[in-house]
């Protein structure tokens, strides 16, 4: 047994060596429960932010599941108005377009929407009119009038048959 023994770092008087492994057993006791306390916080925390991310995921999954059924029924909506544009093309109409219009008529035929440039531009004239309704209502109107001017006018000056 010491007659001087450090404990802790301070230099102690007649301390007997048990007593000196008892204490640290003791703190070596309290540090291990600390330990286990924390890890077992770390390991509970790290549930919750799984079952947080699973959460989120899981809304996630649902936001694209919804999407997806979203863009289904755009589709099958543009099916259906692609359908109607196409039907009774007796006429044709040659026309020149620039390179940006081009490019919207090559995307509808890449993406496999229409079979040619040709159906492309039916559908977006068709489209075009249907959105422009009002003022294409508007324009007949005017143009109604105009004509049965046109009309009056021909007729104020045809010359009176003379018998």
């Amino acid at each position: 047994m010491a007659d001087n023994v450090k404990t802790n770092g301070i230099e102690e008087d007649n301390v007997v060596e048990g007593q000196v492994i008892d204490e640290t057993m003791e703190g070596a006791e309290a540090t291990s429960e600390d330990m286990y306390s924390k890890a077992k916080d770390t390991v509970d925390n790290a549930k919750d932010t799984v079952g947080s991310a699973k959460d989120t995921v899981g809304a996630a999954g649902k936001t694209i599941n919804d999407a997806i059924k979203q863009v289904e029924k755009q589709f099958e909506s543009f099916g259906k108005k692609l359908g109607s544009a196409l039907q009774d093309r007796a006429n044709v109409v040659m026309v020149r377009v620039n390179d940006d219009s081009l490019a919207y008529l090559d995307m509808l035929v890449d993406a496999d929407v229409t079979k040619s440039r040709s159906e492309s531009a039916a559908f977006l004239i068709n489209e075009g009119i249907k959105t422009n309704e009002a003022l294409f209502n508007r324009i007949r109107e005017i143009t109604d009038q105009i004509a049965a001017l046109r009309s009056q006018l021909r007729t104020a000056v045809e010359p009176e048959d003379e018998e």
